[in-house]
């Protein structure tokens, strides 16, 4: 299963829709999509999600929700540890 490191980024005025969204319809990822930790920057404009999936695809679907309040970038993460 391959991981990714998503940087979602609020757009100006929106971060806090983007709070109430989630605290009434959760993260809403489709089947497939694993989330496994985030962290929040100081002060929360910023969430960084560690996410893995078998089906790249599956991210357009989970997107769909949250790009009129946020802009997402998609970072593919290396399969071997560093040593």
């Amino acid at each position: 299963m391959t991981k990714y490191m998503l940087i979602q980024t609020s757009l100006l005025g929106r971060k806090d829709d983007v709070y109430e969204r989630f605290m009434r319809c959760g993260r809403m990822l489709p089947d497939g999509l694993i989330y496994i930790y985030s962290w929040l920057e100081k002060d929360g404009a910023r969430c960084f999600q560690l996410m893995a999936t078998d089906d790249y695809r599956l991210f357009k679907e989970w997107i769909a929700h949250w790009s009129d309040t946020t802009h997402f970038e998609i970072v593919e993460i290396g399969r071997k540890p560093i040593k």
